[in-house]
């Protein structure tokens, strides 16, 4: 399976964080299975994909080539793609996964995550979704999002479009059979943080 994984380009985080995204990328070379992301070397993505080469898996960056300078992109790839702007980057990215695995990140993480939500919710795609809650990082946005529903500024079947996953291990397995969950994994609309 082709799975696209956004994250944090930054390195100035907690190492519980580096350590889940380099499991997850262990886990998806061990499965034989591909990474699509954004091709940096640093922060999360960087984890993720330095998880993968350990285990000989498949690698596919794609950045836009503005982004082709020294210390910026993750050197070990099976191969990358250069496109001219973040939204072709994007657009790659979302054409070439079979499904998504969100770690912790920032502005720009958010902004993948939501955009990939809106496409599933307006039936542009049916791929899994599943965000990795690191340490809680997504506890906020979880009760955001809940109340979001709640208030009617969107369906509360939106909050089904998704798994929220308490570690590696979860979000692949959901990614890879899309199946209810149960055990420390909590749909949204059971979230009562």
């Amino acid at each position: 399976m082709n799975i696209c994984v956004y994250g944090a380009s930054g390195d100035r985080l907690a190492r519980e964080y580096f350590d889940a995204a380099e499991r997850l990328g262990e886990l998806i070379g061990q499965g034989g299975h591909s990474l699509i992301f954004g091709g940096g070397q640093n922060g999360l993505m960087g984890a993720c994909a330095r998880g993968v080469s350990r285990e000989k898996g498949k690698i596919t960056g794609i950045a836009p080539r503005f982004f082709d300078e020294p210390g910026i992109l993750y050197p070990h790839c099976t191969e990358f793609i250069f496109t001219e702007t973040m939204g072709q980057r994007k657009a790659a990215m979302e054409d070439a996964a079979q499904a998504f695995i969100v770690l912790p990140g920032g502005i720009g993480t958010y902004e993948e995550f939501f955009e990939t939500l809106t496409l599933k919710q307006l039936g542009r795609h049916a791929k899994p979704i599943a965000v990795l809650n690191t340490a809680g990082y997504y506890d906020a946005m979880a009760h955001m999002l809940r109340q979001t529903a709640e208030q009617g500024f969107m369906s509360k079947s939106c909050l089904q479009l998704f798994a929220l996953c308490d570690t590696p291990e979860q979000a692949l397995d959901h990614v890879l059979h899309d199946k209810p969950l149960s055990g420390s994994i909590k749909r949204l609309s059971d979230y009562n943080a």
